[in-house]
């Protein structure tokens, strides 16, 4: 690292998270272990924000913390067909199973809120409820 490095609140702030966050993503592993100042204080690279910016990012787009471990770790030790094309499929195909499922959900949803049902046990003993009971 060049320079003096960055204190803990500057990396979290700018990347939108807390110190907390930080310490709990470098014992996890996403991040390395910073450097120290004389007086004990972290000091992290300024490509720290980075990578907080791309874990945050990952996760919104539905990668958990090992999933992005792994992508980080991929790209630290540049191991091919291991990085995000692949990852960025395999989580496409689970979204969209998730979207589909969500889509039944909805459509159920919306057919008991047409039936009329108001009350769960009674619609659950009609002919015409429309929510999927199990036998």
């Amino acid at each position: 690292m060049t320079g003096p490095g960055l204190r803990s609140g500057q990396p979290a702030d700018a990347a939108g998270v807390n110190q907390q966050t930080l310490r709990y993503y470098e014992r996890r592993g996403l991040l390395d272990p910073p450097q120290r100042s004389p007086g004990g204080h972290r000091l992290y690279p300024t490509e720290t924000v980075t990578l907080l910016r791309v874990i945050k990012t990952a996760q919104r787009l539905g990668f958990t913390l090992n999933e992005v471990a792994d992508l980080v770790d991929a790209f630290r030790h540049r191991r091919s067909g291991t990085g995000l094309q692949a990852r960025a499929s395999d989580k496409l195909i689970e979204v969209e199973q998730k979207l589909a499922d969500l889509k039944v959900v909805r459509d159920t949803l919306r057919a008991a809120i047409s039936a009329g049902c108001d009350d769960l046990i009674a619609c659950a003993g009609t002919s015409c409820c429309p929510l999927p009971f199990a036998d």
